[in-house]
Protein backbone atom coordinates (compact mmCIF):
# COMPACT_ATOMS: atom_id res chain seq x y z
CA UNK A 1 0.00 0.00 0.00
CA UNK A 2 1.48 3.49 -0.86
CA UNK A 3 2.06 6.34 1.90
CA UNK A 4 -0.51 9.02 1.97
CA UNK A 5 1.01 12.18 1.18
CA UNK A 6 2.31 14.76 3.65
CA UNK A 7 0.63 17.98 2.82
CA UNK A 8 1.29 21.66 4.05
CA UNK A 9 -1.51 24.46 3.85
CA UNK A 10 0.13 28.13 3.71
CA UNK A 11 -2.48 29.73 5.06
CA UNK A 12 -5.45 29.19 7.38
CA UNK A 13 -8.08 31.66 6.75
CA UNK A 14 -11.14 30.94 4.67
CA UNK A 15 -9.46 28.80 1.73
CA UNK A 16 -7.64 26.70 3.97
CA UNK A 17 -10.40 26.52 6.71
CA UNK A 18 -12.90 25.66 4.39
CA UNK A 19 -11.63 24.39 0.97
CA UNK A 20 -8.53 22.68 1.84
CA UNK A 21 -7.97 21.79 5.50
CA UNK A 22 -11.20 19.46 6.11
CA UNK A 23 -10.80 17.22 2.74
CA UNK A 24 -7.27 17.04 3.41
CA UNK A 25 -7.95 15.77 6.90
CA UNK A 26 -11.11 13.26 6.14
CA UNK A 27 -8.99 11.46 2.83
CA UNK A 28 -7.07 8.43 3.49
CA UNK A 29 -5.08 9.28 1.02
CA UNK A 30 -3.75 12.51 2.50
CA UNK A 31 -2.25 13.75 6.01
CA UNK A 32 -2.46 17.03 7.00
CA UNK A 33 0.84 17.60 8.40
CA UNK A 34 1.49 21.09 8.55
CA UNK A 35 -0.80 24.37 8.69
CA UNK A 36 0.99 27.94 8.26
CA UNK A 37 -0.66 30.83 10.43
CA UNK A 38 1.18 33.30 11.24
CA UNK A 39 -0.29 35.06 14.47
CA UNK A 40 -3.05 32.89 15.47
CA UNK A 41 -3.26 29.86 16.75
CA UNK A 42 -6.68 28.72 15.79
CA UNK A 43 -6.01 25.67 13.55
CA UNK A 44 -3.97 24.12 16.44
CA UNK A 45 -7.31 22.71 18.39
CA UNK A 46 -9.23 21.81 15.35
CA UNK A 47 -6.14 19.78 13.83
CA UNK A 48 -3.91 19.18 17.01
CA UNK A 49 -2.00 16.57 15.02
CA UNK A 50 -1.05 19.32 12.35
CA UNK A 51 2.46 21.36 13.03
CA UNK A 52 1.84 24.87 13.25
CA UNK A 53 3.87 26.79 10.82
CA UNK A 54 4.27 30.75 11.39
CA UNK A 55 5.78 31.48 8.12
CA UNK A 56 5.77 29.61 4.68
CA UNK A 57 9.54 29.20 4.21
CA UNK A 58 8.97 26.71 7.40
CA UNK A 59 6.94 24.77 5.95
CA UNK A 60 8.48 24.10 2.68
CA UNK A 61 11.63 23.52 4.55
CA UNK A 62 10.12 20.88 6.28
CA UNK A 63 11.65 17.43 4.66
CA UNK A 64 8.44 15.20 5.02
CA UNK A 65 6.24 17.40 3.44
CA UNK A 66 5.47 16.17 -0.57
CA UNK A 67 2.54 18.74 -1.13
CA UNK A 68 2.25 22.15 -0.40
CA UNK A 69 -1.24 24.12 -1.12
CA UNK A 70 -0.26 28.04 -2.19
CA UNK A 71 -3.91 29.64 -0.58
CA UNK A 72 -2.26 32.58 0.31
CA UNK A 73 -3.43 36.04 -1.81
CA UNK A 74 -2.74 35.83 -5.08
CA UNK A 75 0.08 38.77 -5.20
CA UNK A 76 2.40 35.79 -3.42
CA UNK A 77 1.63 33.22 -5.42
CA UNK A 78 4.02 33.37 -8.06
CA UNK A 79 6.45 33.62 -5.17
CA UNK A 80 5.40 30.53 -3.17
CA UNK A 81 4.80 28.43 -5.78
CA UNK A 82 8.43 29.22 -6.76
CA UNK A 83 9.93 28.54 -3.54
CA UNK A 84 7.67 24.80 -3.21
CA UNK A 85 8.43 24.10 -6.76
CA UNK A 86 12.38 24.61 -6.24
CA UNK A 87 11.95 22.80 -3.21
CA UNK A 88 10.85 19.74 -5.17
CA UNK A 89 7.49 19.85 -3.58
CA UNK A 90 4.40 18.91 -5.44
CA UNK A 91 2.11 22.07 -5.97
CA UNK A 92 -1.65 22.77 -5.67
CA UNK A 93 -2.47 26.83 -5.91
CA UNK A 94 -5.59 27.94 -5.47
CA UNK A 95 -7.36 30.11 -7.70
CA UNK A 96 -6.41 32.45 -9.31
CA UNK A 97 -3.52 30.97 -10.55
CA UNK A 98 -1.25 33.83 -10.62
CA UNK A 99 -1.71 37.72 -11.04
CA UNK A 100 -0.62 37.32 -14.77
CA UNK A 101 -0.57 35.04 -17.25
CA UNK A 102 3.19 35.44 -17.55
CA UNK A 103 3.33 34.48 -14.04
CA UNK A 104 1.78 31.46 -14.83
CA UNK A 105 3.55 30.74 -17.74
CA UNK A 106 6.48 30.82 -15.88
CA UNK A 107 5.22 28.67 -13.35
CA UNK A 108 4.50 26.20 -15.79
CA UNK A 109 7.93 26.15 -17.06
CA UNK A 110 9.45 26.03 -13.37
CA UNK A 111 7.29 23.00 -12.51
CA UNK A 112 8.22 20.94 -15.71
CA UNK A 113 12.51 21.77 -15.15
CA UNK A 114 11.99 20.36 -11.54
CA UNK A 115 9.60 17.44 -12.62
CA UNK A 116 7.17 18.67 -10.03
CA UNK A 117 3.24 17.88 -10.02
CA UNK A 118 1.67 20.96 -10.55
CA UNK A 119 -2.01 21.65 -10.13
CA UNK A 120 -4.73 24.82 -9.90
CA UNK A 121 -7.94 24.37 -7.65
CA UNK A 122 -10.49 25.00 -9.46
CA UNK A 123 -13.35 23.65 -7.27
CA UNK A 124 -16.49 25.00 -8.90
CA UNK A 125 -15.83 21.79 -11.73
CA UNK A 126 -17.05 20.31 -8.95
CA UNK A 127 -20.34 22.09 -7.92
CA UNK A 128 -23.43 19.94 -8.63
CA UNK A 129 -25.30 22.68 -10.60
CA UNK A 130 -22.31 23.05 -13.01
CA UNK A 131 -22.67 19.07 -13.19
CA UNK A 132 -25.95 19.33 -14.22
CA UNK A 133 -25.14 21.96 -17.14
CA UNK A 134 -22.42 20.14 -18.52
CA UNK A 135 -24.70 16.56 -19.07
CA UNK A 136 -27.57 18.38 -20.31
CA UNK A 137 -25.29 20.08 -22.88
CA UNK A 138 -24.48 16.91 -23.72
CA UNK A 139 -27.75 15.33 -24.11
CA UNK A 140 -28.17 17.57 -27.00
CA UNK A 141 -31.99 18.58 -25.89
CA UNK A 142 -30.83 22.52 -26.07
CA UNK A 143 -29.64 21.95 -29.72
CA UNK A 144 -27.37 24.28 -31.18
CA UNK A 145 -26.61 27.22 -28.85
CA UNK A 146 -27.30 30.34 -29.43
CA UNK A 147 -26.47 32.29 -26.28
CA UNK A 148 -25.08 31.61 -22.70
CA UNK A 149 -24.98 33.76 -19.74
CA UNK A 150 -22.99 33.08 -16.38
CA UNK A 151 -23.59 35.25 -13.89
CA UNK A 152 -21.97 35.35 -10.28
CA UNK A 153 -23.49 38.46 -8.44
CA UNK A 154 -23.41 39.09 -5.26
CA UNK A 155 -24.90 42.68 -2.91
CA UNK A 156 -22.15 43.62 -0.74
CA UNK A 157 -22.17 47.64 -0.57
CA UNK A 158 -19.79 47.23 2.18
CA UNK A 159 -16.29 47.00 1.62
CA UNK A 160 -14.14 43.50 3.48
CA UNK A 161 -11.31 45.53 4.26
CA UNK A 162 -8.95 43.25 2.36
CA UNK A 163 -6.48 45.01 0.88
CA UNK A 164 -5.15 41.83 -1.57
CA UNK A 165 -9.15 41.68 -2.86
CA UNK A 166 -10.41 45.31 -3.12
CA UNK A 167 -7.11 47.32 -2.51
CA UNK A 168 -4.94 48.81 -5.54
CA UNK A 169 -2.88 46.06 -5.92
CA UNK A 170 -2.47 44.12 -9.02
CA UNK A 171 -4.80 41.01 -9.00
CA UNK A 172 -7.12 42.78 -6.71
CA UNK A 173 -10.54 43.00 -7.81
CA UNK A 174 -13.58 40.59 -8.91
CA UNK A 175 -12.36 39.60 -12.18
CA UNK A 176 -9.87 37.49 -10.48
CA UNK A 177 -11.57 36.41 -8.09
CA UNK A 178 -14.88 35.50 -9.31
CA UNK A 179 -14.22 35.90 -12.83
CA UNK A 180 -11.91 32.94 -12.52
CA UNK A 181 -14.37 30.33 -11.84
CA UNK A 182 -16.74 32.01 -14.89
CA UNK A 183 -14.35 31.63 -17.07
CA UNK A 184 -13.25 28.42 -16.16
CA UNK A 185 -16.29 27.00 -16.20
CA UNK A 186 -16.84 29.01 -19.96
CA UNK A 187 -13.43 26.95 -21.47
CA UNK A 188 -14.60 23.62 -19.65
CA UNK A 189 -17.85 23.63 -21.78
CA UNK A 190 -17.11 25.42 -24.53
CA UNK A 191 -13.57 25.48 -25.31
CA UNK A 192 -11.44 28.62 -26.66
CA UNK A 193 -12.76 31.53 -27.65
CA UNK A 194 -12.46 32.99 -31.28
CA UNK A 195 -12.30 36.92 -28.81
CA UNK A 196 -13.10 38.45 -26.16
CA UNK A 197 -14.77 41.98 -25.12
CA UNK A 198 -14.77 43.48 -21.84
CA UNK A 199 -16.05 46.30 -19.27
CA UNK A 200 -14.61 46.80 -16.03
CA UNK A 201 -15.56 49.13 -13.04
CA UNK A 202 -15.22 49.86 -9.55
CA UNK A 203 -18.25 51.15 -8.85
CA UNK A 204 -18.13 51.15 -4.52
CA UNK A 205 -16.65 54.45 -2.70
CA UNK A 206 -12.96 53.15 -1.03
CA UNK A 207 -11.88 50.89 -4.17
CA UNK A 208 -10.11 51.05 -6.82
CA UNK A 209 -10.45 47.19 -7.59
CA UNK A 210 -12.75 46.05 -9.97
CA UNK A 211 -16.03 45.31 -8.11
CA UNK A 212 -18.89 45.18 -11.60
CA UNK A 213 -17.53 43.22 -14.79
CA UNK A 214 -19.15 41.96 -18.29
CA UNK A 215 -17.27 39.65 -20.58
CA UNK A 216 -18.47 38.53 -24.05
CA UNK A 217 -16.81 35.52 -25.17
CA UNK A 218 -17.55 35.08 -28.90
CA UNK A 219 -17.80 31.58 -30.35
CA UNK A 220 -18.30 30.86 -33.72
CA UNK A 221 -22.32 31.57 -33.96
CA UNK A 222 -22.81 31.97 -30.52
CA UNK A 223 -21.53 34.09 -27.01
CA UNK A 224 -21.07 33.64 -23.77
CA UNK A 225 -21.65 36.36 -21.82
CA UNK A 226 -20.10 36.14 -17.70
CA UNK A 227 -20.48 39.05 -15.90
CA UNK A 228 -20.10 39.60 -11.91
CA UNK A 229 -21.29 42.78 -10.00
CA UNK A 230 -20.92 43.09 -5.89
CA UNK A 231 -24.12 45.53 -5.78
CA UNK A 232 -26.41 43.51 -7.67
CA UNK A 233 -28.74 41.15 -6.16
CA UNK A 234 -28.59 37.83 -7.49
CA UNK A 235 -31.08 36.58 -10.41
CA UNK A 236 -32.67 33.55 -9.42
CA UNK A 237 -31.17 31.51 -12.32
CA UNK A 238 -27.39 32.26 -12.57
CA UNK A 239 -27.02 30.36 -15.50
CA UNK A 240 -28.92 30.52 -18.62
CA UNK A 241 -28.46 28.97 -21.99
CA UNK A 242 -30.50 29.44 -24.99
CA UNK A 243 -30.56 26.78 -27.77
CA UNK A 244 -32.44 26.17 -30.91
CA UNK A 245 -34.68 23.66 -29.47
CA UNK A 246 -35.28 25.66 -25.90
CA UNK A 247 -33.86 27.56 -23.16
CA UNK A 248 -32.07 26.20 -19.71
CA UNK A 249 -32.06 27.96 -16.59
CA UNK A 250 -30.28 27.10 -14.05
CA UNK A 251 -29.89 28.60 -9.94
CA UNK A 252 -26.15 28.40 -8.51
CA UNK A 253 -27.65 25.72 -6.07
CA UNK A 254 -24.54 23.74 -4.46
CA UNK A 255 -24.93 23.23 -0.99
CA UNK A 256 -21.17 22.05 0.19
CA UNK A 257 -19.52 25.71 0.91
CA UNK A 258 -22.95 26.33 3.23
CA UNK A 259 -22.29 22.94 4.66
CA UNK A 260 -18.87 23.75 5.48
CA UNK A 261 -19.58 26.84 7.15
CA UNK A 262 -21.79 24.80 9.19
CA UNK A 263 -19.25 22.68 10.12
CA UNK A 264 -19.61 19.59 7.98
CA UNK A 265 -17.15 17.04 7.97
CA UNK A 266 -16.68 16.56 4.13
CA UNK A 267 -16.11 12.88 3.40
CA UNK A 268 -15.01 10.44 0.30
CA UNK A 269 -18.86 10.04 -1.29
CA UNK A 270 -22.16 11.66 -0.93
CA UNK A 271 -21.41 13.97 2.30
CA UNK A 272 -23.34 17.13 1.19
CA UNK A 273 -27.00 16.80 0.43
CA UNK A 274 -28.75 17.95 -2.98
CA UNK A 275 -30.70 21.01 -2.95
CA UNK A 276 -34.48 19.52 -1.89
CA UNK A 277 -35.81 21.66 -4.46
CA UNK A 278 -35.80 22.05 -8.19
CA UNK A 279 -33.48 24.26 -9.16
CA UNK A 280 -33.83 24.27 -12.99
CA UNK A 281 -35.79 24.88 -15.68
CA UNK A 282 -36.44 23.47 -19.48
CA UNK A 283 -38.47 25.09 -21.82
CA UNK A 284 -38.32 22.47 -24.91
CA UNK A 285 -39.71 24.27 -27.68
CA UNK A 286 -40.26 21.38 -29.96
CA UNK A 287 -42.65 20.62 -27.34
CA UNK A 288 -44.75 23.41 -26.18
CA UNK A 289 -47.33 21.58 -24.97
CA UNK A 290 -45.58 19.83 -21.69
CA UNK A 291 -44.96 23.89 -19.94
CA UNK A 292 -41.70 24.17 -18.41
CA UNK A 293 -39.90 21.33 -16.97
CA UNK A 294 -38.03 21.01 -13.57
CA UNK A 295 -35.00 19.61 -12.25
CA UNK A 296 -33.91 18.23 -9.17
CA UNK A 297 -29.98 18.92 -9.26
CA UNK A 298 -27.40 15.94 -8.08
CA UNK A 299 -25.01 16.83 -5.09
CA UNK A 300 -21.59 18.05 -5.96
CA UNK A 301 -18.05 16.73 -3.95
CA UNK A 302 -14.98 18.55 -3.50
CA UNK A 303 -13.72 15.80 -2.42
CA UNK A 304 -13.35 14.68 -6.02
CA UNK A 305 -10.70 16.87 -6.78
CA UNK A 306 -8.31 15.91 -4.01
CA UNK A 307 -9.11 12.05 -5.28
CA UNK A 308 -7.75 13.43 -8.19
CA UNK A 309 -4.88 14.61 -7.30
CA UNK A 310 -3.83 11.34 -5.37
CA UNK A 311 -4.51 9.03 -8.45
CA UNK A 312 -2.18 11.85 -10.67
CA UNK A 313 0.37 12.16 -8.15
CA UNK A 314 0.73 8.20 -7.35
CA UNK A 315 -0.68 6.29 -9.94
CA UNK A 316 0.34 8.69 -12.90
CA UNK A 317 -3.50 9.50 -13.79
CA UNK A 318 -4.60 12.96 -15.11
CA UNK A 319 -4.68 16.37 -13.55
CA UNK A 320 -7.92 16.88 -12.63
CA UNK A 321 -6.96 20.93 -13.34
CA UNK A 322 -3.96 20.81 -15.47
CA UNK A 323 -2.00 24.05 -15.12
CA UNK A 324 -2.16 24.90 -18.82
CA UNK A 325 -6.17 25.38 -18.08
CA UNK A 326 -5.77 27.80 -15.74
CA UNK A 327 -2.92 29.31 -18.25
CA UNK A 328 -5.81 30.03 -20.42
CA UNK A 329 -7.81 31.60 -17.95
CA UNK A 330 -4.83 34.40 -16.98
CA UNK A 331 -4.53 34.84 -20.64
CA UNK A 332 -8.41 35.72 -20.83
CA UNK A 333 -8.03 37.89 -17.63
CA UNK A 334 -5.68 39.32 -18.92
CA UNK A 335 -6.88 39.89 -22.17
CA UNK A 336 -10.04 41.52 -20.49
CA UNK A 337 -7.90 44.53 -19.26
CA UNK A 338 -6.69 45.16 -22.62
CA UNK A 339 -10.45 45.37 -24.38
CA UNK A 340 -11.26 47.66 -21.32
CA UNK A 341 -8.59 49.78 -21.26
CA UNK A 342 -7.95 49.67 -25.35
CA UNK A 343 -12.02 49.69 -26.18
CA UNK A 344 -11.94 46.67 -28.42
CA UNK A 345 -12.16 43.20 -28.95
CA UNK A 346 -9.30 40.99 -28.38
CA UNK A 347 -8.87 38.16 -30.87
CA UNK A 348 -7.28 34.87 -30.14
CA UNK A 349 -4.45 34.90 -31.65
CA UNK A 350 -3.76 38.08 -29.09
CA UNK A 351 -4.96 36.19 -26.22
CA UNK A 352 -3.39 32.65 -26.57
CA UNK A 353 -0.36 33.79 -26.63
CA UNK A 354 1.55 31.57 -23.87
CA UNK A 355 -0.53 28.15 -24.08
CA UNK A 356 -0.17 28.36 -28.16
Amino acid sequence: MLAPIQTGICSFGMSGRLFHAPFIESHPGFVLRAIVERHQNDSASIYPNAILCRTVEELIADPFIELVVVNTPVQLHYAHCVAALSAGKSVIVEKPFTVTAREASALMKLAQEKNCFFSVYQNRRYDGDFRFIRSFIQSGRLGVLHDVEFRYDRFRPQLSGKAHKEGDQPGAGILHDLGAHLIDQALQLFGLPNSIEATLEALRPGTSANDHFELDLFYAGFRVRLGSNMLQEPDRFSYKLLGARGQLRVARSDRQEAALLAGTIPALHHWCPADPNPSAEFIDIDRSDIGIESFYLPSGNYMEYYSGILAAIRFGEANPVAPIESLRVMELIDAAFRSHSESRSIPADEIFRYSA
